[in-house]
Order: structure tokens, then C-alpha cells, then sequence
């Protein structure tokens, strides 16, 4: 009978297989635990190799704490700070034309809603109320503001007008109505995420404005929300002179 001729194993280590990093420290957290290792640094191994093992959830993390830490650091500037120019906005040359065409946009809106007023007096309606005075200025001053965006703007308005009318009705004229729309309605604007400053006196103005009473809820689109239309408009042009004719 014939015989196959063997050949020597080579040396045992020669067929391990290659174990990667991963694998090595697992033994390692392993061989840990059976000596006795805290929980604390064995819940800390495990989390960092399953972080090598997933290198993307990794920076995903990263990415998140980041932002967390981002939106916590959103304090308030120090009292001195405050008190000085914005040193950004110093920086920045001032034309004639980005004083006179805000100025102009908002004496034409005065003068139509003037005028709109005189139209509308009969049926008691003001259009040129004084929180409207503001919202120009946020508009034609600083457009891209968060205050100045759509959705802002006209939620907060329709928003806290009826807000204003529901306090009315609820606790009548007086201190305790005033207080409740005012902290009710900066409320809506943080939860419904619409800051919008200028709509915050909105429901003072019907609590304490007689002449509105009439209106209801009606007052939540008149003037607030009708008026808002005519500014937008003005703010397109004022825009575009702004960005197109410069002296």
C-alpha cells in the first residue's frame, strides 16, 4: 500500500488568522472582565469600538453635539457689549441710497394706509396703527431678518390679534387681560417658531383700543394681516432699488 508523504505543519502562529483591530480589543475587553474591570470602563470600551466599527454614526454624533453646543451657546451679549455698535455693521459703508429708499418705502406706506384709512373710517377700520410703524422698519431696514421672513410675519400677526380678542372676552378690559395676550401670545410665537416682535402689541392695542372692539375676530385680519400685504409689496420695490440703483 502505497504512502502519501506528509509534510510538517509549519509553525502553529503561521495559520492564525489575521485578526483586525476590533477583534483584538474585544479580547482585550474581554480578558478585562474577567479580571474584574469597572463597568464603567468596559461601557466605555464597547462604545468606542462599536464607534471603529461605524466610523459614520461617529461623525454623525459629532455633527449633533456640535449643534447642540451651538444652540446653548446662544447667550445674551455682556452689558458692555451691548451697549456698543455692532462692529460688523460699523465696518460697512453706508450709501445715501440705503437711507433714502427705506425712508421712502416707508412714508408710502403711511401715505396709502392714510388713505385707506379715509376710505374705511365708516366702517371703523384704521389701517395706519402704530405697530405697523415697526413692522416697516423691520422690512425695509433689515429684509433678511428672522423677523422680517413671510411666515413669520403673518402668523404672528393673525396669531396674537386673536389672541388680544380672546383676552378680552375672557377677563374683560383691564391689567389682567393686558398681561395674560402679552405672555400668550409671545408664547405662540416661540412654540409655532414665527418671532415676530411688532405682533406682541397687537393684542394691548385691541384690549385697549375701544374703536376695535367692534371687529372681533375680524381684527386679526384687519388691520394686522391686510396691511402686512401692502407692506410686503413695498418692500419688493424697496429691495430692488436698493440692489439696483445705488448713489
Amino acid at each position: 500500500m502505497a504512502t502519501v508523504p506528509v509534510k510538517p505543519l509549519p509553525p502553529f502562529g503561521l495559520y492564525l488568522p489575521r485578526r483586525n483591530l476590533a477583534t483584538t480589543m474585544l479580547s482585550a475587553v474581554s480578558s478585562r472582565h474577567f479580571r474584574g474591570a469597572s463597568t464603567y470602563d468596559r461601557c466605555f470600551e464597547f462604545k468606542f469600538l462599536s464607534q471603529m466599527k461605524n466610523p459614520a454614526s461617529l461623525s454623525h454624533r459629532r455633527r449633533v453635539s456640535t449643534v447642540v453646543a451651538s444652540a446653548g451657546n446662544l447667550t445674551a451679549p455682556s452689558s458692555w457689549e451691548s451697549w456698543k455698535p455692532d462692529k460688523a455693521a460699523a465696518a460697512t459703508a453706508i450709501l445715501l441710497s440705503d437711507v433714502i429708499w427705506p425712508a421712502a418705502g416707508a412714508f408710502a406706506a403711511m401715505a396709502i394706509m392714510g388713505r385707506m384709512d379715509q376710505i374705511l373710517s365708516p366702517k371703523g377700520i384704521a389701517m395706519s396703527v402704530a405697530p405697523l410703524g415697526a413692522v416697516c422698519a423691520i422690512l425695509f431696514t433689515t429684509p433678511s431678518a428672522p423677523a422680517a421672513r413671510k411666515y413669520n410675519m403673518f402668523l404672528a400677526q393673525i396669531g396674537c390679534a386673536a389672541i388680544g380678542v380672546i383676552a378680552l372676552s375672557a377677563f374683560g378690559p383691564g391689567w389682567l387681560a393686558r398681561s395674560v395676550a402679552l405672555a400668550t401670545s409671545i408664547a405662540f410665537m416661540v412654540i409655532a417658531r414665527a418671532n415676530h416682535p411688532p405682533a406682541a402689541s397687537l393684542p394691548l392695542m385691541f384690549i385697549d383700543g375701544a374703536k376695535f372692539h367692534h371687529l372681533n375676530f375680524w381684527y386679526a385680519l384687519f388691520p394686522g394681516a391686510a396691511a402686512c400685504v401692502i407692506l410686503c409689496l413695498l418692500q419688493s420695490i424697496v429691495c430692488y432699488l436698493k440692489d439696483n440703483i445705488k448713489f
